[in-house]
């Protein structure tokens, strides 16, 4: 039997989203130094979003308010994919690892979201 979740921490979708976070910045450390203020920049802030977006929305009271959030994590996380993909073909690393974790992160919040919608 599952137990509820007590903080964000406990949340299996945040702690997959935070290991994508951590995976993101240890990769753009590798960037040429001109992306620093352009594609890095906006590929930490977009993966950052995500897991910042699930922990805000651990606390609202309502389920609209709840899949509000989650929602803007969609977007987040579809930007970071993106960025990813723009990195691969731009020569800057191999990002076949993390799609896979923005995959797996993917899932996790269409079951979230699923399962506030439906409780």
């Amino acid at each position: 039997m599952n137990t509820p979740a007590k903080s964000f921490e406990d949340l299996f979708v945040w702690q997959k989203a935070h290991q994508l976070v951590l995976s993101i910045y240890n990769i753009t450390k590798n960037y040429p130094k001109l992306e620093l203020y352009g594609l890095v920049s906006q590929i930490r802030r977009a993966a950052v979003s995500v897991p910042a977006n699930i922990a805000e929305g651990f606390k609202k009271k309502s389920k609209a308010e709840k899949t509000h959030f989650l929602t803007i994590a969609y977007g987040s996380l579809e930007e970071a994919r993106y960025y990813l993909i723009l990195s691969r073909d731009l020569g800057y690393c191999d990002t076949s690892e993390m799609g896979k974790k923005a995959e797996e992160v993917s899932k996790l919040l269409t079951l979230y979201r699923s399962k506030i919608e439906n409780s």
